[in-house]
């Protein structure tokens, strides 16, 4: 069992910055892999950001790319997303995600949060 929490969200104007957080508890020993995805209403859930257990390869959408960065704290079993330039079509409910996979992958994960909510006005 695996869980994990989203924190951070919140409401910034655009061109702002915001920083997720996304703790992982529980049976993470085989957790190599974690991702980013947000889903706006009345649009699907989009693939956002993905880190491999090591930290040194990345992957992006292109949507946010240059924009985002993904990072991870082993030792405090943290994910995080730094957010810059943010845009109004950031808008979205946030998730975090794990999968014992070894590369970096737009999906499918495992592991879900709850999500945490960020709003970006014009």
């Amino acid at each position: 069992q695996v869980q994990l929490a989203e924190s951070g969200g919140g409401l910034v104007q655009a061109g702002g910055s915001l920083r997720l957080s996304c703790a992982a508890s529980g049976r993470t020993g085989n957790i190599y892999v974690m991702g980013w995805f947000r889903q706006a209403p009345e649009k699907e859930r989009e693939f956002v950001a993905a880190i491999s257990r090591s930290g040194r390869s990345t992957l992006y959408a292109d949507a946010v790319k240059g924009r985002f960065t993904v990072s991870r704290d082993n030792a405090k079993n943290t994910v995080y997303l730094q957010m810059n330039s943010l845009k109004p079509e950031d808008t979205a409910n946030y998730y975090c995600a794990a999968t014992p996979k070894v590369l970096v992958t737009t999906g499918p994960y495992d592991y879900w949060g709850q999500g945490t909510q960020v709003t970006v006005s014009s």
